[in-house]
């Protein structure tokens, strides 16, 4: 039987020699998952003895890392604005930096119409990580959430639900505003959000391993320019916007002029860029005249 030291320092090494950025963060990570403990408890107790059929466990696990597997995709989580989410292959892993979309809508909601009941919008559910968090911290938001994927719904529900939040989202299957076709739902949104497919299709092929090989291209090709999908929503929007209501994106890091401009030829006024923790454009919204 081996000790936690010794498992981690063996697990770290292998990391390491595969010059993966984190390897003694992902080896407690992986021992953690399977202790059940947080990361406090391999510091605490490093000469405790671990069981063989935990072991063989995280060996196994050590060895999905090695190959490239997101660590999110092998212990089925990732946090996302305080949040516990569920992933798996599935859905996109959320990224902190989406959080700067979330808290852009919560910021104009609470400027403008702090306490009233507002209808929100979201296009491309994935982990359902902007629909939930929208739905927990506007405590009167009706959440409308939209992905061309079964299996991506899925997941979103699941983690609705242990969110407790699954009484003010309704999901809907399919592409973009086609689902709410014949609901009565046009000029009634507050707020459209997306954070659409948006990397150019020859650029999905020079992504990290880690994400090419296991996160769904479905999530990640924004077509040839990466504006396909910009276009297509900032196109129809206007169809289902209130007056004077929001569209927010996340956008890549250097797609802000072209959303201002195609923004701007649909009528949206107050288009800005918003920049992320690391000074690139991360975030564009403009209201509906």
């Amino acid at each position: 039987m081996m000790n936690i030291s010794q498992l981690l320092k063996e697990a770290r090494e292998q990391f390491e020699k595969l010059q993966l950025p984190t390897p003694q963060l992902d080896a407690e990570v992986l021992l953690c998952y399977f202790l059940n403990k947080d990361r406090s408890y391999v510091h605490i107790y490093p000469e405790k003895e671990i069981s063989r059929e935990i072991c063989r466990k995280f060996w196994e696990a050590v060895d999905k890392r090695k190959n490239r597997m997101p660590i999110q995709y092998i212990v089925n989580y990732q946090q996302f604005m305080g949040l516990d989410f569920y992933v798996d292959e599935r859905v996109l892993i959320p990224r902190g930096d989406t959080e700067i979309l979330v808290e852009e809508v919560i910021e104009i909601y609470n400027k403008e119409k702090a306490n009233e009941e507002v209808d929100i919008l979201d296009i491309g559910t994935g982990s359902g990580a902007i629909t939930i968090s929208l739905a927990k911290y506007i405590n009167k938001a009706q959440v409308y959430s939209v992905d061309i994927s079964e299996k991506a719904l899925e997941i979103a529900k699941i983690n609705a639900l242990n969110n407790g939040v699954s009484d003010r989202i309704e999901f809907l299957l399919g592409s973009m505003f086609e689902p709410l076709n014949n609901k009565g739902l046009e000029k009634s949104f507050d707020y459209i959000v997306s954070n659409p497919p948006y990397i150019p299709s020859k650029d999905v092929l020079e992504l990290d391993e880690q994400v090419k090989s296991y996160e769904p291209k479905l999530a990640l090709d924004g077509g040839e320019d990466g504006l396909d999908f910009y276009r297509s929503i900032i196109e129809t929007a206007p169809n289902y916007l209130k007056n004077g209501a929001w569209l927010i994106f996340e956008i890549g890091y250097n797609q802000g002029q072209d959303l201002v401009n195609l923004m701007r030829e649909k009528d949206f006024s107050d288009i800005s860029v918003i920049k992320d923790l690391a000074g690139l454009d991360r975030v564009v919204k403009g209201k509906y005249k």
